[in-house]
């Protein structure tokens, strides 16, 4: 594990460009293999998530050629196997994209159940109740999913819950199935349309996404294409927090506007300027002026999305007033506010995790701090930079699944943090 030392208390000005979506390339690195001619994926974010993935399709017979860290050549006519199940892939929540693409190609999958982040369940069942309504055999199996199918038909599959991986998983499953499968309660976000428009470039016939409704046209065969993957609303929407909670003036390029509309909002609302323009967004956090306290409630988007919940909260710990931060999505979201207390933080989680009461404190000092997961270290970068003094943060491989060169570009930002490995 690497560890960050961070001296914090400095304003970042200068310019950053975002990278390409991490949710929507997993997705999109599984919908390869449902042809057999090659595809070409640009605007590849180059971090741990993707290169587990890209590993696992590579142990199963795909070929891939990494062309260059942000663009990737996949052929998924060589493989040669239905069964992933690497240590590796056990690490990465989008493990399960493999059983729809496998389903789809192969008519047979056995995939190792997910890993990733330990911020609570995150059951599958969805997933597998739109499978079989396509007509699969879905079983659990010594720590693996093993679907088969004989005829994959089309169906009428209505969610439970709105699901951004069952969603996805579907599309992918029913892409080459016969007949029109219609999916009510579908999940909205952008990694659904890009994943979506992906696959519509390689022949298939999906209407909707976006929506809750999306319509899935079965077509017998998908072609070869080239694709760019759309910015990373997270990365985004973490830089814009970076700069709230430390001051400055940061221009982020390569976004759509439109994706952060909900962290706009709400940044504006305590005080923050946002600045709009067609493929960037600035940001400007008066040094001599507390941010005002608000509300956030996570939701599905166009909602404030679960993955800026511990960002905004890093922000509100400085804010003057008390804010409440309710969390919807996941049930174990808060374990990174043991570390913000390390640092002086007054903020009080509910016993059951659903939300916490934030009184904001004037400044923080640094301490020695662990990184819990993905989005918690984010959040935790932040308040280091925001704090007094100097931070040690240990397990920050965590944050390298979801950033790419991230203290790379915080250090071209003016911030003073390095990266010390173990």
């Amino acid at each position: 594990m690497n560890r960050y030392i961070i001296n914090g208390g400095k304003e970042l000005h200068g310019e950053v460009t975002i990278g390409g979506a991490k949710n929507a390339a997993l997705g999109i690195i599984a919908g390869a293999l449902l042809t057999d001619e090659t595809v070409t994926i640009d605007n590849l974010p180059n971090v741990s998530d993707i290169n587990v993935l890209l590993e696992a399709i590579r142990s199963i017979g795909a070929t891939v050629d990494r062309v260059n860290d942000h663009e990737v050549k996949i052929c998924g006519a060589t493989i040669s196997s239905e069964v992933v199940d690497s240590e590796y892939i056990q690490k990465i929540r989008a493990s399960y994209y493999l059983l729809g693409a496998l389903i789809g190609k192969r008519g047979s999958a056995t995939v190792a159940m997910p890993g990733g982040c330990e911020i609570g369940a995150r059951p599958i069942d969805q997933h597998l109740k739109g499978f079989r309504a396509l007509g699969v055999r879905c079983e659990e199996k010594d720590g693996c999913v093993v679907a088969k199918v004989q005829n994959l038909r089309g169906s009428h599959i209505f969610l439970d819950v709105v699901s951004v991986g069952a969603t996805i998983n579907i599309m992918l499953a029913a892409v080459l199935a016969s007949g029109t499968t219609i999916l009510e309660n579908a999940a909205k976000e952008p990694h659904i349309v890009d994943v979506a428009n992906f696959l519509n470039s390689m022949g298939a016939r999906i209407k909707g996404a976006g929506t809750d409704i999306i319509r899935v046209y079965g077509v017998e065969r998908l072609h070869g294409t080239y694709y760019s993957i759309i910015p990373d609303q997270i990365e985004a929407g973490t830089f814009m927090c970076l700069v709230a909670a430390t001051k400055g003036d940061v221009t982020i390029k390569n976004v759509i506007p439109k994706h952060l509309e909900s962290i706009t909002s709400k940044l504006q609302e305590i005080g923050v300027t946002v600045d709009e323009s067609d493929e960037e967004v600035r940001v400007i956090a008066d040094p001599g002026t507390r941010v005002h306290s608000t509300q956030i409630k996570t939701r599905v988007y166009p909602g404030f999305p679960t993955d800026m919940q511990p960002q905004i909260t890093a922000v509100l710990m400085l804010a003057e007033g008390y804010s409440v931060v309710n969390e919807s999505i996941f049930e174990n979201r808060f374990r990174y506010v043991d570390e913000l207390r390390k640092m002086g933080a007054d903020i009080f989680v509910k016993a059951d995790q659903t939300s916490a009461r934030i009184h904001g404190v004037r400044s923080v000092k640094g301490a020695e701090i662990i990184v819990p997961d993905l989005r918690a270290g984010a959040a935790l970068t932040i308040a280091a930079l925001a704090a007094q003094g100097k931070t040690t943060m240990h397990c920050v491989d965590y944050i390298e699944r979801g950033y790419e060169d991230f203290d790379g570009k915080l250090r071209s930002l003016g911030a003073d943090i390095i990266k010390v490995s173990d």
